[in-house]
C-alpha cells in the first residue's frame, strides 16, 4: 500500500466540520411538492468516517448534494466549518466548496481530453495556485496513489481502478477538510473496489474526514458513524 500525502492533518479532531440542522429539501413539480429530505440532522467532526446509506429513492442523492454543499436546503441550516452556507452566493459557495471538500464520484468525472496529471492539477487553477506548485503537488499525489508511470495517460488509456485513483488524487489536491466519496466502488470489480476502500481507510487513519455515500451496507463497516436514510428521513444513526 502506498502512503498517501496528507497536509495539516493534526488539527483538533473534535472540531465539527459539517452540520445539518433540521434540514429539508422540497422540490416543486408543477403543482406537486415533493419532499426529498425531511428535517434531517447530521453532525460530522474532524477525523470522522461517516457512511450515508440508503436504497434508491431514499433521498440519499439529495442528501449527498446537501452534505457536499452542491445544493442548499429549502429549510434548515447547513454549516461548513461554522459558516452557514445558506447565506452564501453561488460564487462564494463554489469557492468554499473547492477549498473545503474533495469529491470522488462513481463515474470518476475526469476530463477525457486531459491526461492524469492535468486532471489532478485542474482544481488548483480555480484556487489561483501557481503552475509550478500545481504540477509539483499533482505529481506527488499521483505517485502516492501508485500512478507514477501513468500520469501522462488520458482517462481512456487507464483502467477503472486507475481512473478512480486519479480521482482520489484530484480530491486531495487542494488539501480539503472533507473527502466526499459517492459510490466510489460502484463501477469497479470487487478486487479493485477493495483496493480503493483500502486507500480511503488509510486516508482516515491519517486524520482525513471521510463521508461515504453508498447503497451497499457492506461498505459501512469502516465507518464510525452511519446514517441510514429512508423516504427522506434518517431512520438509523
Amino acid at each position: 500500500m502506498n502512503h498517501i500525502y496528507i497536509e495539516n492533518s493534526s488539527a483538533n479532531r473534535a472540531m465539527e466540520v459539517l452540520q445539518l440542522k433540521n434540514v429539508s429539501k422540497v422540490y416543486t413539480l408543477g403543482e406537486e411538492r415533493v419532499t426529498a429530505i425531511d428535517k434531517i440532522n447530521i453532525s460530522i467532526k474532524k477525523g470522522d468516517f461517516v457512511a450515508l446509506v440508503g436504497p434508491s429513492g431514499s433521498g440519499k442523492s439529495t442528501a449527498m448534494n446537501l452534505v457536499g454543499c452542491l445544493d442548499i436546503a429549502t429549510t434548515g441550516e447547513i454549516y461548513l466549518s461554522e459558516v452557514n452556507i445558506q447565506k452564501l452566493t453561488e460564487s462564494d459557495l463554489a469557492q468554499i466548496r473547492g477549498k473545503k471538500i474533495g469529491f470522488i464520484f462513481q463515474t470518476f468525472n475526469l476530463i477525457p481530453s486531459l491526461d492524469a496529471l492535468e486532471n489532478v492539477a485542474l482544481p488548483m487553477m480555480f484556487q489561483n495556485v501557481p503552475r509550478d506548485i500545481r504540477i509539483k503537488r499533482a505529481k506527488a499525489l499521483l505517485e502516492q496513489v501508485g500512478l507514477k508511470e501513468r500520469m501522462y495517460h488520458r482517462p481512456n488509456q487507464l483502467s477503472g481502478g486507475q481512473r478512480q485513483r486519479v480521482a482520489i488524487a484530484r480530491a486531495l489536491v487542494n488539501d480539503p477538510e472533507i473527502i466526499l466519496a459517492d459510490e466510489p466502488t460502484g463501477n469497479l470489480d470487487t478486487k479493485t473496489g477493495d483496493e480503493i476502500m483500502d486507500i480511503l481507510k488509510e486516508l482516515h487513519k491519517k486524520g482525513r474526514t471521510i463521508i461515504l455515500v453508498t447503497h451497499n451496507p457492506d461498505l459501512t463497516k469502516l465507518a464510525n458513524k452511519v446514517f441510514t436514510l429512508k423516504d427522506g428521513k434518517i431512520v438509523g444513526a
